[in-house]
């Protein structure tokens, strides 16, 4: 099932993850391997065809000590790791260390990505982007599990409310509905 219409590479600033049940994109200490098995099949397809270029944080680089590639590595392009300490990072083919403001990452990851898509795989990168501005879409795939902690899409304690407006929809400011039954027993990926 699918609610919305596929992606489509038209040089958006994409804020994209997938997330808990409960908001969290990764688990403690950034772990990943809970999203294992939960992707639709043509799902990263249709990333890997709109993705232009990526933008990240230094955390989720020096987490994946350098070596990962999003989409399993089906995705070739530049890569942008947004840090304060460009010197000491770990070096990588087609990966480019920028020491500037968030808009200025932008701009510069939209340039890099030829019209298609410039995908924000950062929650702080994002968080601050969408402050100022500067995401035109978020694309969010909900897991059907519960992690109980680890690290937020959005944490902004005390911060306004951010309204959003869905894609796709008659009355666009409506919630989704997403029904689960919790499984009786743990559901081993592929």
């Amino acid at each position: 099932m699918s609610d919305t219409k596929p992606q489509t590479a038209a040089g958006k600033v994409l804020w994209h993850f997938t997330m808990s049940l409960d908001g969290f994109v990764a688990g403690p200490d950034h772990e990943m391997g809970w999203m294992a098995g939960t992707n639709r099949p043509e799902l990263i397809d249709e990333y890997v065809k709109t993705t232009g270029a990526v933008l990240g944080g230094r955390t989720g680089w020096d987490i994946g000590k350098g070596e990962a590639r999003p989409y399993g590595g089906d995705w070739d392009g530049p890569i942008f790791v947004l840090t304060h300490h460009p010197e000491d990072a770990t070096p990588a083919d087609d990966v480019t260390f920028l020491n500037c403001d968030p808009a200025e990452a932008v701009r510069i990851g939209l340039e890099a990505a030829g019209g298609k898509n410039l995908e924000v795989l950062s929650p702080t990168i994002g968080r601050q982007l969408l402050e100022l501005g500067l995401i035109d879409e978020i694309d969010l795939h909900i897991a059907p599990v519960l992690l109980g902690e680890g690290i937020r899409l959005y944490d902004n304690p005390g911060g306004e409310p951010i309204h959003l407006d869905r894609l796709g929809e008659a009355d666009r400011t409506l919630q989704v509905n997403v029904r689960y039954r919790p499984t009786t027993t743990a559901v081993v990926a592929d």
